[in-house]
């Protein structure tokens, strides 16, 4: 696996089944995971709390707890990666809405545009 599209989308896979299962990462892979998968999954896993705060903050009418389980990771590992700095907040977001179009429907694509846009418009306001 290259790039970090891939390793975001192994990021999905992974937390998929840990929103299902409450298993620990580790277990829900077998060889080999690409390091910045692993460190999107566990960066996720840890602040699941606080990413589903922030979710339900920005979010009037579908709290984290209401979206599915596809839509509420694609969230959750766009917010991690907004608060993370380390790739630019557009590309973020962009990654976050291919995720949930791919994975969900075009429907959730605007939807976690909607979500990742306003914490973003939020964060910026003086």
């Amino acid at each position: 696996m290259t790039g970090r599209r891939a390793a975001r989308r192994l990021a999905l896979e992974l937390l998929y089944q840990w929103d299902l299962t409450r298993q620990p990462l580790a277990s829900l892979h077998e060889g080999d995971v690409d390091p910045f998968a692993l460190e999107l999954a566990a960066g996720v896993v840890a602040g699941a709390r606080e990413l589903d705060r922030r979710i339900d903050a920005a979010s009037d009418d579908w709290p984290a707890d209401r979206l599915g389980v596809v839509e509420r990771n694609v969230v959750r590992i766009g917010l991690f990666e907004l608060e993370g700095g380390e790739v630019p907040a557009e590309v973020a977001i962009d990654e976050a809405v291919s995720l949930a179009k791919r994975y969900a429907s075009e429907d959730a694509g605007r939807l976690v545009n909607g979500i990742l846009g306003r914490v973003l418009r939020e964060a910026r306001q003086p």
